[in-house]
């Protein structure tokens, strides 16, 4: 029997689904061909358009607490995906600028590598442990983008328990907190993974817009880049609210 969702309304409490944006990188830039890359002037009137609008973005975290006591009005979620050694740099201050907060997936099998799945793209480093530990410290939230940034879907039952649980691991071993969300990489997704997911123990997971699961552990996010300004970002804003109600 093949397993529906509504794809517009929580699985669980019939409410919509909260909106959500999807950062990776932000960092100055000559060439960005998978468009990952905000640049940090930009990133900077990105979250000063969302305070003029009544908007504060959060962690995961603080969106999920917020909405099961009803009290998220006017909150956004801010993720980051990959774990950037920019988020340190150019994410947390402006985070911290404009009384924001963010969730950022690290992978915990290539920390203080690189984006060596980004063939033709230019190298980023990844956080290290340190910097992972320092970012938790800081109060912003850490979750998990698996070991080693692997389709999800394509694994075997081992490896993929082993993408879920023991990236969950290794993360609250380093951070002394508990992970609660997961990101699936590439936004790769089925209902095999997302129960794998659930099992293990994650509160929610976030795919992407168009992911062909929804529910909690298959939030959809909206894309967030560089070309994003004022009316880029207002769009998309009502873009999630028209789809929501439909």
């Amino acid at each position: 029997m093949t397993q529906t969702v509504s794809k517009w309304a929580w699985n669980d409490t019939g409410r919509p689904f909260p909106y959500v944006l999807m950062y990776h990188s932000v960092a100055v830039y000559r060439s960005d061909p998978y468009l990952v890359t905000v640049d940090p002037r930009r990133f900077d009137r990105q979250l000063a358009w969302l305070r003029r609008n009544g908007l504060r973005g959060v962690s995961m975290r603080e969106l999920m607490q917020a909405r099961r006591v009803g009290d998220a009005r006017g909150l956004v979620g801010l993720t980051f995906d990959d774990g950037y050694a920019d988020f340190v740099h150019n994410v947390q201050p402006a985070l911290l600028r404009h009384g924001c907060t963010a969730t950022v997936f690290v992978i915990a099998g290539r920390m203080g590598g690189h984006n060596v799945w980004d063939a033709d793209g230019p190298r980023k480093r990844l956080m290290t442990a340190d910097e992972v530990r320092e970012v938790s410290g800081a109060g912003l939230e850490v979750g998990s983008h698996g070991m080693l940034h692997q389709q999800m879907s394509y694994l075997d039952d081992e490896e993929l328990l082993s993408e879920v649980a023991e990236s969950r691991e290794s993360l609250r071993e380093i951070t002394g907190a508990d992970i609660g969300g997961f990101c699936y990489p590439y936004g790769d997704v089925d209902l095999r993974v997302m129960n794998t997911v659930e099992a293990a123990g994650y509160d929610y997971a976030c795919a992407i817009w168009r992911s062909p699961l929804s529910g909690r552990h298959a939030l959809p996010r909206t894309y967030v880049g560089d070309r994003d300004g004022s009316l880029r970002l207002l769009a998309k804003r009502l873009r999630h609210e028209l789809t929501i109600k439909r």
